[in-house]
Order: structure tokens, then C-alpha cells, then sequence
């Protein structure tokens, strides 16, 4: 697969850029790619969750009233569950929500999400990306020559870049990345793929092994 490799101000550059078909182009496994996207979704949860259960709240152990004869339900200190302000029962307690994917399941995700995209359209390949200066304006002007104003866009890069970062992380719907952390969910939850010419070798790379 051959895609058109553009400049930051949308112009087509007459290069082309060769996608390897093992990664970019296999038909997509959607289990995986389930797998993959509730795997990551799980590990970004806090888990600390918690409410006090009976033994937790301040009150007394008295019996309130007597068991018999009242008419309604018994009940025993005024921490019982059933009054305003007792104890939760079966309440969340504090817990770790992470799960294990195995790495080749985890692979076969994301070639299948990058396929998707490709197959879709919505890769878009960029000659290069660099800013001397962090700039939200610069990196605006940028999102509008490439027609993603307003659309979710994720830039990928083969290498950290703070300039880049601190630019695009006041605009909404952006998001910019490395090779090394491209996962599932971040490639599916764009409109639009701006992958760096330079880390489409480490994408690659990483993939295939």
C-alpha cells in the first residue's frame, strides 16, 4: 500500500510513502481488537472506589428497639443498612481492575486497527513535524491546512517531542503520541491518523516482531 506523504501545510510533496501490507493492510480481527481496547480501558481505572460499611460508621451498638411487637421490621443498631446513614451493605472497596493480554493478541489488535484506518482512509502521512518554539497557534494553523479542525486527530511521532506536546494539548479532540505508546483504542477514537514519516520504520518494527 502507497500513500501520498504531505507537509504540515496539506500540500502533497510528490513522495509516496510504502506501507508494509502485513501490518497496514490484513483483514481486521475484531476479537482481538475487543480484547485489546477492554484491556486498556480496565487498566486506566483508579479502583479506589470505597463506602463505609457497618462496622465504619460512628454511632452507637444499641439496640434502638425491641425486636417483637412493633409492627415493622426489626432492626438492631442505628448503623443497620436500612436507616438513612447506616452502613452500606456490600458496599465497593478499593481494587485493581488491570488484566493480561498476551503480546501477540495485543499486535495483532493494533495491525488490525491500522488497517481499519487505512482502509477507511483516514491515514494521512506527514514528511515532517518540527517546531522550534511550542505554539498553540502554530499547531491550529496546522490542524486547519490538514483539514482536521474540528475532528478528532492523532499525531504520531517517532520520538518524544516536548514542542509538539506542550502545542497541541490545549486544542481539544488533538492528541499527540510516539510510535512506542500507539494502542488500540487511541488509533480507533480519531477521525483522523497523522502518522510522522520517520515512525512509520518504528511502527512497523515493533509490529512485526
Amino acid at each position: 500500500m502507497e500513500l501520498d506523504i504531505v507537509n504540515i501545510e496539506g500540500k502533497k510533496t510528490g513522495k509516496k510513502a510504502k506501507l508494509d501490507d502485513t501490518v497496514f493492510g490484513i483483514e481486521p480481527n475484531d476479537h482481538a481488537v475487543y480484547l485489546d481496547v477492554k484491556q486498556h480501558r480496565a487498566n486506566v481505572r483508579q479502583g479506589t472506589h470505597k463506602s463505609k460499611e457497618r462496622g465504619e460508621i460512628t454511632g452507637s451498638r444499641r439496640k434502638i428497639k425491641k425486636q417483637k411487637g412493633t409492627g415493622t421490621a426489626r432492626a438492631g443498631d442505628i448503623k443497620n443498612p436500612i436507616f438513612r446513614g447506616g452502613g452500606r451493605a456490600f458496599g465497593p472497596r478499593p481494587r485493581t481492575y488491570d488484566s493480561k493480554l498476551n503480546k501477540k493478541v495485543k499486535r495483532l489488535a493494533r495491525r488490525s486497527a491500522l488497517s481499519t484506518m487505512a482502509k477507511d482512509g483516514k491515514i494521512m502521512i506527514l514528511d515532517s513535524i518540527n517546531m522550534e518554539t511550542p505554539k498553540t497557534s502554530t499547531f491550529s494553523k496546522i490542524l486547519g491546512d490538514l483539514e482536521m479542525n474540528g475532528k478528532k486527530s492523532l499525531f504520531v511521532l517517532s520520538e518524544k517531542n516536548d514542542n509538539v506536546l506542550l502545542s497541541s494539548r490545549n486544542i481539544q479532540n488533538t492528541a499527540v503520541t510516539t510510535a512506542t505508546q500507539l494502542n488500540t483504542y487511541d488509533i480507533l477514537n480519531c477521525h483522523g491518523l497523522i502518522i510522522a514519516q520517520d515512525a512509520i520504520e518504528h511502527i512497523e518494527r515493533s509490529l512485526k516482531s
